[in-house]
């Protein structure tokens, strides 16, 4: 590829692919979601992608603002959140965002007062990323942890920001929640879960694409 340095077609078109974590909330004074993001972008995710991390404060109104200012401002192939969950053991992929159901106070002691995302909104959205298989990929990559699905991203924060940033995208967004640090895995074992995750969702975000592109030219 060197040889082509100076011919700009030769130059592939690199995808902008956001991903973000969440800042400090309740008992997660340091909150193992972003620190994984970090990891993730110090490995970052192949020469095919501009990688841009963001750390979310865990505040309803905030989330509302910046999700559409991150489409807005680089226009993603692909938004990937990552949550903390006190409960998980696992890396978990999450399938849908949920709408109503949000009576929990964010660290501004506010919750939306209609309890939803998107009045009017449909109850669900699903991703168009096929979890299970990403799923099945990660899991015969041999990485040291364990990746497995939920349909349940918990009704605070983390599922108001999937559900908000899949209504803005049409379901090109993905949530990942990962466990406490330490319990069982380190800052470097969820950074490197990430990158094996993400990359995979890219893989059949494309492939699923190709499949429609067919469709449309025959």
């Amino acid at each position: 590829a060197a040889a082509g340095r100076d011919g700009a077609a030769m130059e592939p078109l690199r995808r902008p692919v956001v991903v973000t974590g969440f800042g400090p909330f309740g008992e997660h004074a340091v909150n193992a979601s972003w620190i994984a993001v970090q990891e993730l972008e110090k490995l970052g995710l192949g020469d095919g992608v501009d990688l841009y991390v963001y750390e979310i404060p865990v505040e309803y109104q905030t989330v509302q603002r910046l999700i559409p200012a991150l489409w807005k401002k680089h226009s993603p192939q692909l938004v990937v959140h990552v949550g903390v969950s006190g409960m998980a053991t696992t890396v978990t992929l999450e399938k849908c965002g949920h709408n109503v159901g949000y009576k929990g106070l964010d660290n501004c002691r506010f919750c939306p007062g209609s309890q939803c995302c998107v009045e009017g909104g449909p109850e669900c959205i699903d991703s168009i990323i096929d979890m299970d298989a990403v799923c099945k990929r990660v899991s015969t990559l041999g990485l040291d942890v364990t990746v497995t699905i939920s349909k349940d991203a918990g009704r605070y924060l983390c599922d108001f920001t999937y559900y908000t940033s899949l209504y803005q995208s049409h379901g090109r967004s993905a949530f990942v929640h990962v466990p406490p640090l330490g319990k069982p895995y380190t800052a470097e074992q969820l950074g490197r879960a990430l990158q094996a995750i993400i990359e995979e969702m890219l893989d059949v975000l494309e492939h699923s694409e190709g499949k429609i592109n067919c469709r449309h030219e025959h």
